[in-house]
């Protein structure tokens, strides 16, 4: 009977554990980390909400149907506009309006008290034309995402003291809170991971003297520092130059922990394969620590990254609402609190709080995007 030659037998077929695995190799660090971090739903929540913000504060002008620099002391304290879709004898309307606010005192308080006038309608629009501005600062536009018809106001979170739109300020007091927090950060970390980087790797005498110097900048109590440092800063400095050193002071001692645990990593990777394969094809201490050691500790660089931002965010507004921070003409979320250190004035315009709503989602969504970062960093371990 004629045997079956070599060449005739069928191809064994991969087992599917086997054909899986073979797909995971192939797909690249970056590839694994994007589907493991797109399974996190907190993370995702926190992108969404740090985007939000991130587009409020680059467009607030469009987003903004009252411009929030302008001066209006007959709308001082005005209360946040109630948006309706019945009138008062109960017909349903499709597109929302507003009634005009007025105020009154009470005879025996002396208290302000709003009531709506509705003798007239105002209806609320989309994309119409309103108060002139430059979108990004360069082009200049009239278009807004919400108007009212003329002679209608719209104070989405109501008004300050002085008149003016507390949804408009907030949406551009994200463009200080956050690009302050952003830039503070990256000074933080360029300095921290370099220095934990260098002190990892070379160890012995080098690693000493650096540890010894992130005790002694630890030895500080950061809060007291900022204050006092905050508290020394020209107020006839421009705007610029208070930005700058805001971040810079904020950077200060930020970077230390951060230097503590790129250092452990380094020195978890100094004594591995490729490295010591390194060493002996020749390449320079440079080399090894920019192009092996610190790609491999960026993941936990990027994770320290969006954990940091909102305690940068917090100290900012602590620090503002003091009123030792962020100065007149720029306006951060903690400057606009400054009106709710007076408790009377807070009790009788609970409004002017709204601003604190924009730090909250700040601090959650950039925490839940560092837990899901932090989780995804790690695409090989099992959960």
């Amino acid at each position: 009977m004629a045997t079956v030659s070599e060449a005739a037998k069928p191809m064994p077929v991969p087992a599917p554990m086997d054909i899986f695995a073979e797909e995971e190799r192939r797909e690249s660090y970056f590839q694994l980390v994007w589907q493991r971090f797109k399974k996190s739903k907190a993370a995702i929540a926190g992108g969404l909400m740090v985007f939000m913000l991130v587009i409020l504060a680059i467009f607030a002008d469009f987003f903004s149907p009252t411009d929030p620099a302008a001066l209006n002391m007959q709308a001082s304290f005005t209360p946040p506009s109630r948006i309706h879709f019945i009138d008062e004898e109960g017909k349903f309307h499709l597109r929302p309006f507003t009634y005009k606010q007025t105020i009154e005192l009470d005879p025996e308080t002396f208290e302000p008290i709003w009531t709506e006038d509705k003798s007239r309608r105002y209806e609320i629009k989309f994309f119409v034309k309103g108060w002139e501005y430059k979108l990004l600062g360069i082009i200049p536009m009239r278009w807004h995402l919400l108007g009212v018809e003329e002679g209608g106001e719209l104070y989405l979170l109501g008004t300050d003291k002085m008149g003016r739109d507390l949804w408009g300020r907030a949406c551009r007091a994200g463009r200080v809170s956050l690009s302050m927090s952003l830039f503070a950060t990256f000074i933080s970390i360029a300095v921290g991971s370099v220095l934990g980087v260098v002190s990892g790797y070379y160890g012995g005498l080098v690693d000493t003297v650096l540890q010894r110097f992130v005790e002694f900048m630890n030895s500080f109590p950061q809060l007291p520092l900022w204050m006092a440092l905050t508290a020394v800063i020209p107020k006839t400095w421009g705007s610029g130059t208070i930005f700058v050193m805001m971040a810079t002071i904020f950077a200060l001692l930020s970077w230390t922990i951060l230097a503590r645990e790129v250092r452990g990593k380094a020195m978890a990777f100094r004594e591995t394969d490729f490295i010591l394969a390194a060493k002996e094809m020749g390449a320079s201490d440079a080399r090894i620590i920019f192009i092996h050691l610190y790609p491999n500790c960026l993941s936990h660089v990027l994770v320290v990254l969006t954990l940091m931002i909102p305690q940068i965010i917090l100290a900012e507004a602590f620090l503002s609402f003091l009123g030792l921070g962020i100065q007149e003409p720029l306006v951060s979320w903690g400057f606009l609190m400054k009106n709710a250190q007076n408790l009377q004035t807070l009790g009788t315009h609970p409004w002017i709080m709204s601003p604190v709503i924009f730090i909250i989602i700040a601090v959650l969504g950039f925490n839940f995007l560092g837990d899901g970062l932090r989780d995804a960093a790690d695409p090989y371990s099992i959960v």
